[in-house]
């Protein structure tokens, strides 16, 4: 089914541009890119693995298509997943980022990917005449999504970028009249402070992790260009996206729901998916929450005059004394202080057993003023909301999908604890 697409769609665009590859010095046609994919050696096996940021990713994604093969994208150096084999009417397989905990493994049809395609294309209004530049994993969800399929499926053009470093961001975009950028805050972040968002950005996109009202504020008051927050996940795509033309106010707001996207909340006030683009089910081991065109997210959120308004997971909520807080309402504010470059916040096992969790604030800051911190918490937030643990570092390294993994940082604190 997806390669016929692409084959269609090929034929009817023959001479037009789709693909370049900044590091190889290369472009393709639509044509030129079909008889490359003709030609493409698929590897051996039943499950194909395409990785990195060159047009190879691409050609092998054409491949295993054509060959009826599955396609389980890697990041580079992963190792690949010892599973068994999907249902014969699967296609693909995507990766959790494990920003909560062992990532897991979830199988498409080739009508859910296309399905998210179209979701995207139609939503975000992705153009033939602005191409993608490609700054961040094709092998992530949000990257397949949205530079691979809308190549290959919609039409929408892709410069692949060899890195995602401001310089090679830079060069990439030397020529272009208009394009279309998507990010993660990290990226974007560094980005605008290295002053290189290219001025013919007709279209900019942040997803993966929550971005701060500061970033999107800072880039709209230095180049008019608002970035429009996207929110999804990888069992299920595209969920909402934010289409309004000025900074957002609350941090929470992640938008409207997307194309053809339902939303209801669960009893806990989980927010639950229902798409033909949700995917068909966990890998090798299945669960109630995911399938049949339904999944039940960990994602507390408020849905007010059709937007979405994200409170947290329910799974990383802190118990204090019997107390449930959100980490993010501590990170929102804490990210307000001046000194803070960004945070995360996480509880740990309380030596007081029965004071259930201890809340522990990671900060990058280079003004370790504990006091000042903890005032300014308290002047937004109940005393029993402020961390009691304080833990300056350096920097905190998002993984390639540009998410800060909780399970990661508290892991990291306590055995760092443990040490001290």
């Amino acid at each position: 089914m997806l390669y016929d697409t692409w084959l269609r769609l090929a034929r009817e665009r023959e001479s037009e541009f789709a693909l370049r590859d900044v590091a190889a010095g290369r472009s393709w046609t639509f044509g030129e890119l079909r008889t490359a994919g003709d030609c493409e050696d698929s590897e051996p096996g039943s499950l194909v693995h395409p990785q990195g940021s060159g047009a190879d990713f691409i050609l092998k994604t054409l491949a295993a298509w054509r060959d009826g093969k599955v396609l389980c994208p890697l990041e580079p150096g992963q190792a690949p997943f010892l599973i068994p084999l999907p249902p014969a009417h699967c296609v693909h397989l995507k990766t959790t980022s494990a920003s909560t905990g062992v990532a897991r493994v979830i199988a498409f049809t080739g009508e859910q990917l296309a399905a998210d395609a179209e979701n995207i294309v139609a939503t975000m209004g992705l153009r033939p005449d602005w191409p993608n530049l490609g700054a961040i994993s094709l092998a992530h969800s949000y990257g397949f999504s949205n530079l691979v399929l809308p190549l290959l499926l919609r039409g929408v053009p892709l410069i692949l970028v060899s890195s995602p470093l401001p310089e090679a961001l830079r060069r990439a975009a030397e020529g272009w009249s208009a394009l279309t950028l998507a990010g993660v805050p990290a990226l974007w972040r560094t980005w605008h402070e290295a002053r290189v968002i290219p001025p013919t950005v007709r279209l900019a996109i942040s997803a993966g992790a929550p971005l701060s009202l500061e970033v999107e504020e800072a880039v709209f008051s230095a180049s008019g260009l608002k970035i429009h927050n996207f929110y999804g996940s990888s069992e299920c795509g595209g969920i909402t996206y934010d289409k309004t033309e000025l900074p957002r106010q609350d941090a929470a707001g992640v938008g409207a729901p997307m194309h053809n996207i339902q939303l209801s909340l669960n009893d806990e006030g989980c927010l639950r998916v229902h798409s033909r683009a949700v995917g068909e089910t966990y890998w090798p081991e299945a669960s109630p929450a995911l399938g049949e065109g339904r999944f039940q997210t960990c994602d507390l959120a408020e849905l007010k005059d059709g937007l979405v308004f994200l409170c947290g997971r329910l799974n990383d909520q802190i118990n204090v004394a019997g107390r449930k807080v959100s980490p993010e309402v501590i990170e929102s504010v804490l990210r307000r202080h001046p000194a803070v470059r960004e945070c995360v916040v996480f509880g740990v096992p309380c030596q007081q057993s029965e004071r259930g969790e201890s809340i522990v604030a990671c900060v990058v800051t280079e003004d370790s003023n504990e006091e000042s911190m903890k005032q300014h918490l308290l002047a937004a937030l109940p005393p029993w909301q402020v961390p009691r643990e304080w833990w300056f570092v350096r920097t905190l390294n998002p993984n390639s999908r540009g998410k800060l993994s909780r399970a990661e940082c508290r892991m990291e604190y306590l055995s760092s604890s443990r040490t001290r």
